[in-house]
């Protein structure tokens, strides 16, 4: 009896012990499963973020593309300064409009046709500037170009934001702005690479290199999906649950996610009437909007009045005034500014979430005074003697450096942080103008002025202007690193907490009775 009993036990033993690894097997093969569609969603959405960002190569190219371009067009086509100027600084102003006008644009047709549009409209442009016979056609495909490009850099962060999971958007929505260098640089050795051509065909060439960057978006196009939002308020919900399939780990992520994009689709409507409100309560705003206007507006205007645009677009003009005679030399010299501002722009990624928003501001607005000030200084007193020219190259190659690790960036972030949310479409769209208007201003302006009181007296203003940046971001910058959206909104409704950037703990139950 006792035997049976025993074998009994044991027998009970043994298929506990099966059941066990049973379980355990499958517990293991699961968790492999989860491990492998885990990182099939982590690819599936870096790819998608990459080809969205192709549209933001188009923007760094042509700035990159023209600093050298325009030395030979100028010579081919022999226009004068201002029409120099204004060839390259309507592309911000164009683009602005190619902006506001892709919201409703990417609402009637999709976010990814939108993308689609962006490149076949700038492939137009590219085509009609690199065989275009006088400057009123190559005018005509620079506006194409503009309008292109402004529809692809508003597109992009906005589908990256809505097909990306929300542990991953941070570091996602960053990749147009190192695509924007990405091309810059690409733009760079384009110039050097066919600069040693005949006058007439090396700018038509370079210019039309830039049609490449679209042709891939082309192919993007089978690869990446619709934005799972835009399905929704299409109310093609089945679709929009597959897509998030692919972009999200676990199918309780996927009904969460449906469910949160379904509630906000039906509050679509009631938005689009409060939207006249919304303008309102910008031209008469309470004093906390008062204060995320003056810190959003501001730190997007500062981006581009410190000159990093004229820098950009006219740095064989900055290098040859320090020199440097040769067209190969000069474009030589624009390639490693162009290395220089993508290296530091995946610096300032890695460190934004880590070091924090108001000490990366510091460090990129102080070292890019004492870059202005010490090219100023360099172009004014040392000449054009061999270490003149290194000075020069040395100064321009630090005030981007220094903008990439910081404010260029970090404007961004702090745009769409600040704001709540009933303000932040509008908001962001405000500051993209006063920093689109600011970049037109002064690649429009840049020859003339440098014409009147030299290029050096120029980067003297450009570093006064810096300075004052130096100050905004001590008095109107507080740090938002580590906070939520909540604590940041509270940040802004005193004056003393907004220069601060800190809670004490009747701010914080205050904010606990106001949830």
């Amino acid at each position: 009896m006792g035997i049976q009993e025993n074998g009994k036990v044991g027998e009970k033993k043994y298929r506990r012990m099966d059941s066990d690894v049973l379980e355990e097997d499958d517990v293991s093969d699961y968790g492999h499963h989860q491990q492998d569609r885990t990182n099939t969603t982590k690819k599936f959405v870096f790819a998608c973020a990459i080809f969205a960002s192709l549209n933001s190569v188009l923007l760094g190219y042509d700035v990159g593309v023209m600093s050298g371009a325009i030395l030979f067009i100028q010579e081919d086509l022999k226009i004068s300064e201002v029409q120099q100027e204004v060839l390259v600084g309507i592309l911000s102003i164009v683009s602005l409009l190619g902006s506001l006008a892709g919201g409703k644009t990417s609402d009637a047709i999709g976010r990814k046709w939108t993308m689609a549009f962006a490149a076949v409209v700038f492939q137009a442009g590219a085509g009609v500037m690199a065989l275009a016979p006088s400057f009123t056609v190559l005018m005509i495909g620079r506006l194409l170009a503009g309008i292109g490009i402004g529809f692809g850099v508003m597109i992009a962060p906005v589908y990256i934001a809505e097909i990306a999971p929300a542990v991953a958007r941070g570091s996602l929505t960053s990749f147009p702005e190192i695509f924007i260098n990405l091309g810059i640089l690409l733009g760079y050795i384009s110039n050097y690479a066919f600069s040693g051509l005949p006058v007439h065909i090396n700018w038509r060439i370079m210019l039309a290199m830039g049609i490449l960057p679209s042709v891939f978006i082309g192919f993007a196009l089978f690869v990446i999906p619709e934005s799972p939002r835009w399905l929704v308020m299409r109310n093609r919900i089945d679709e929009a649950r597959s897509v998030l399939l692919k972009t999200n780990e676990s199918e309780r992520e996927v009904e969460e996610r449906l469910a949160e994009i379904q509630l906000a689709a039906n509050h679509t409507g009631s938005e689009k009437y409060e939207e006249k409100a919304v303008w309102r309560e910008f031209l008469n705003p309470s004093p906390a909007v008062r204060r995320m206007l003056i810190t959003g507006c501001g730190i997007q205007c500062f981006q581009q009045i410190t000159g990093i645009d004229a820098t950009v677009y006219y740095s064989p003009t900055i290098f040859k005034d320090a020199g440097i005679k040769s067209n190969s030399e000069l474009l030589a010299a624009t390639v490693a500014v162009g290395f220089t501002k993508t290296i530091f722009i995946l610096v300032a990624i890695f460190l934004i979430d880590r070091v924090g928003r108001k000490p990366l501001l510091y460090v990129s607005t102080i070292g890019m005074t004492t870059c202005l000030f010490s090219l100023g200084l360099t172009l004014s007193v040392l000449g054009d003697d061999s270490v003149g020219i290194k000075l020069a190259i040395l100064s321009v190659c630090g005030n981007v450096a220094f903008f990439s690790v910081g404010i260029g960036p970090v404007c961004w972030v702090l745009s769409s942080e600040i704001f709540p949310l009933r303000l932040r479409a509008q908001a962001s769209a405000l500051g993209a103008v006063g920093s689109r208007v600011s970049s037109g201003i002064i690649a429009m302006s840049f020859l003339s002025v440098s014409r009147a009181i030299t290029v050096a007296g120029t980067f003297f203003v450009f570093a006064a202007i810096s300075v004052l940046s130096v100050a905004f971001v001590f008095k109107c910058v507080p740090e938002t690193k580590g906070k939520s959206l909540e604590h940041i909104e509270m940040l802004f409704q005193s004056e003393r907490q907004w220069q601060g950037g800190e809670l004490e703990l009747g701010d914080v139950e205050h904010l606990m009775q106001k949830q």
